[in-house]
């Protein structure tokens, strides 16, 4: 199975931007999709951005035209950035391994604090 290190998080004002990268254990390209999720306090766990194993890749509604997930493979390494952040957007974000299609995400990180001040 693989770990995941998330990085890059820290505190920005509102209109900034901030990269979170995610160092994984194992070649990427042998994982299914690869997911950043935030976690708010007392809010569940959301599926922000994805990317497949093909390189197609997903977004929230919420940052749709804002995120940019990307990878290199040969650094095993899934990014996100994050421009335009706005305050909702604070959150710890976690990195998340799908390892089979129509299945949920596993294998979380220690996620990276993300904070957006007003």
């Amino acid at each position: 199975q693989v770990q995941f290190v998330e990085s890059g998080g820290g505190l920005v004002q509102a209109g900034g931007s901030l990269r979170l990268s995610c160092a994984a254990s194992l070649n990427i390209f042998s994982i299914n999709a690869i997911g950043w999720h935030r976690q708010a306090p007392g809010k569940q766990r959301e599926l922000v951005a994805s990317i497949s194993r093909g390189g197609m890749s997903t977004y929230a509604d919420s940052v749709k035209g804002r995120f940019t997930i990307s990878r290199d493979i040969g650094k095993n390494t899934v990014f996100l950035q994050m421009n335009s952040l706005k305050p909702e957007d604070t959150a710890v974000y976690y990195c998340g391994a799908k390892y089979y299609a129509g299945d949920g995400y596993d294998s979380w990180g220690q996620g990276t604090q993300v904070t957006v001040s007003s």
